[in-house]
């Protein structure tokens, strides 16, 4: 036994440090002892309350749920009590199966959980076909090559059990406790052994560990008793930074990364979900492969999410890709719906409703929600994000249907022009879902949902996106003016798209730039830097009492040292781009420092047509205006007024 033993924890060590998945890019399963990240893991110490209120899952206490890691989830409460069954909840992509690996990798190698002899962790997708099976063929299944003594390493030891993803056993645990076995070598049906396991008619000293999304918790908790819940929540704040650097090898890169996904205020939210931290992760290694910065990153958070979603749906069979464009839509008619009546969780019959009563595909979107708050409304549902389903409701508007489809939905009509209108004149919690639409009409958008999904955009919706941005701004413009841009999140929803030839059409009408009092992170210069390359016509920029986000020292997204430390760097970089008419640039009251001058400099030694430069309220010091004269010397300032 002890030399089995030392064999299994060595195997143990092997596998699990291994890829997860054979065909998952190396960077996909990375070495646990390097990248992985903590979670943010809340522990309900409350049972499965199942014959009075219809079930209690992971609910907040009006405390503030109890926090608990990896290395304590078997650790007394602070009642005293140790807890012999955990059940590990999280929605798909959240983290299960990772923390899984890293508990068998570190009581491999001794470092956790060490007050058990035995750790058996089963793959529930792996067991789901087998008709029967003992307790001692679940653990042969474990180190296959160590086959002789499994049934007499289940003597006397103290063992822990691991379900890895009990959501895929999808068989009924109600079973006549006259059948439960409670010999470990008795061959049962495989329904019968995993249910005397759970209700500890054999090795009853046992310890439990069950990994599962949502769905399956309602099923677990008629069968289990004094069990502990524990909720994996995603990453904090700190630890999406900590993942961020373990992921990158080379810490400038990880700084440059982690300042891109943390400007956009979207993204970064969407960062607490685990594997869109490593989309994200993924998509800018690959930018930064190619252009050594991310200050022209062309892939936006929609595209990030269309690849979080292509992730969440890799492994499913897509033979037939109608019944997956039938769901999605449906599912993005109930975003759609949500989003309409400031709505993010949902009851079953809103499901039924809306067609998505599917076991195969609901678990992969919204999670089951069972709380002490459900009265008799049952199970309600939700996305694992607000963002994620602000993402399904813009898809509402443009996913392609048949007339079959369209008969079935319930809810809001595709009518764009409504939304957009709502969104201005009222409805600005609106403005995510707008700036996916956005990015979702792109053309690299289509392509790409085309090929990885295998659903299809309606490029329709293009031309009334088009003829919105041309009327929005006409009503604000001075009649002696030229026509004037003052909204920010125009240039948010043009940099989505990421398409020069869009923005070329949908700013050609005007000519000027009016933002006030606007705090301009580096997400929002990136956006207006995008644009005003493509804006021929633009003539005169007035940022009055805007403050530019600066750079925290040695944090770039470019890598040339020269452009450290400029915060007007993009906007001057753009304003210098072949065919700019720019003729007025007006920064007052922008607190800029000597060393934005230099950029000023270059700017007025070079650039054909502008005549009129105000300042005001600067610190640009004696230095910065020595410099800023320098410009005004050059053989190519054209220059008239300065104020």
């Amino acid at each position: 036994v002890t030399e089995y033993k030392r064999n299994y924890r060595e195997h143990m060590v092997r596998e699990f440090l291994r890829d997860g998945e054979g065909d998952s890019s190396p960077r996909e399963n990375p070495s646990i002892r390097s990248h992985y990240t903590a979670l943010t893991i809340a522990r309900e110490p409350w049972s499965w309350q199942g014959a009075e209120h219809g079930g209690v899952g992971c609910a907040n206490t009006s405390n503030g749920p109890a926090t608990v890691t990896a290395q304590t989830l078997f650790r007394p409460d602070e009642d005293g009590r140790t807890p012999r069954v955990v059940v590990l909840v999280g929605a798909p992509g959240m983290g299960k199966t990772t923390l899984v690996r890293k508990v068998m990798v570190e009581w491999g190698e001794g470092t956790l959980h060490e007050q058990f002899d035995c750790v058996f962790c089963i793959d529930c997708k792996s067991i789901a076909l087998l008709k029967e099976a003992s307790v001692a063929d679940l653990v042969s299944q474990c180190c296959p090559h160590q086959r002789v003594l499994a049934g007499n390493i289940l003597d006397d030891q103290k063992i822990l059990f691991i379900f890895d993803g009990f959501e895929a056993l999808r068989f009924s645990l109600i079973q006549p406790e006259a059948e439960l076995s409670s010999d470990p070598r008795e061959v049962k049906p495989l329904e019968t052994t995993l249910m005397s396991l759970l209700k500890r008619t054999v090795l009853p000293e046992a310890s439990l560990l069950i990994t599962t999304r949502p769905t399956a918790l309602q099923s677990l908790g008629r069968c289990l008793e004094g069990e502990y819940y524990a909720e994996i929540l995603g990453f904090s704040a700190a630890m999406r930074e900590e993942y961020f650097h373990r992921y990158f090898e080379n810490t400038n890169k990880a700084e440059m990364a982690f300042r891109f996904a943390r400007d956009n205020e979207i993204l970064y939210s969407l960062c607490v979900i685990p594997i869109m931290s490593w989309t994200v992760c993924t998509i800018l290694e690959q930018e930064l492969c190619r252009k050594k910065n991310l200050l022209e990153c062309s892939k936006s958070t929609t595209r990030m999410t269309m690849s979080y979603l292509s992730q969440l749906l890799k492994h499913r069979d897509r033979d037939n890709p109608q019944v997956l464009q039938r769901f999605l839509l449906q599912l993005c008619s109930l975003a759609a719906d949500g989003i309409w009546k400031h709505k993010v969780l949902f009851e079953e019959k809103d499901i039924r409703d809306h067609g998505l009563d599917q076991p195969d595909l609901l678990p992969l979107f919204l999670n089951e929600k069972i709380s002490k708050e459900s009265g008799d409304h049952g199970k309600v549902y939700g996305f694992s994000h607000l963002h994620l389903q602000e993402f399904f409701a813009a898809m509402f508007y443009v996913l392609e249907d048949d007339e079959e489809t369209v008969s079935d939905l319930v809810g809001h009509e595709k009518d764009v022009n409504k939304l957009l209108e709502s969104y201005s004149e009222s409805r600005k919690d609106l403005n995510v879902t707008v700036q996916f639409l956005f990015g979702l009409v792109s053309q690299k958008s289509i392509e790409y949902v085309d090929k990885t999904i295998g659903c299809r955009i309606s490029p329709q919706a293009r031309e009334e996106l088009l003829k919105r941005l041309q009327g929005r701004h006409r009503g604000i413009s001075h009649p002696d003016q030229g026509l004037k841009i003052s909204e920010l999140d125009t240039f948010h929803f043009l940099f989505e798209m990421n398409e020069k030839s869009f923005v070329q059409s949908a700013l050609g009408h005007f000519s000027d730039l009016d933002l006030q009092d606007m705090k301009l992170t580096l997400y929002n210069q990136m956006a207006l830097s995008f644009c005003i390359q493509q804006w021929a016509g633009l003539g005169c920029i007035t940022l009055q009492g805007c403050s530019f986000h600066r750079q925290d020292p040695g944090v770039e997204l470019d890598l040339r040292q020269e452009e450290l430390h400029c915060p007007i760097h993009l906007l001057c970089r753009a304003l210098r781009h072949p065919g700019s008419a720019l003729r007025v640039l007006r920064l007052q009251w922008c607190r800029l420092s000597e060393s934005c001058c230099a950029e000023l400099a270059a700017l007025l030694a070079e650039h054909p047509s502008l005549a009129r430069l105000e300042l005001g309220d600067g610190a640009l010091g004696d230095r910065g205006v020595r410099l800023l004269c320098r410009g005004l010397r050059g053989p190519g300032c054209r220059l008239r007024v300065l104020r």
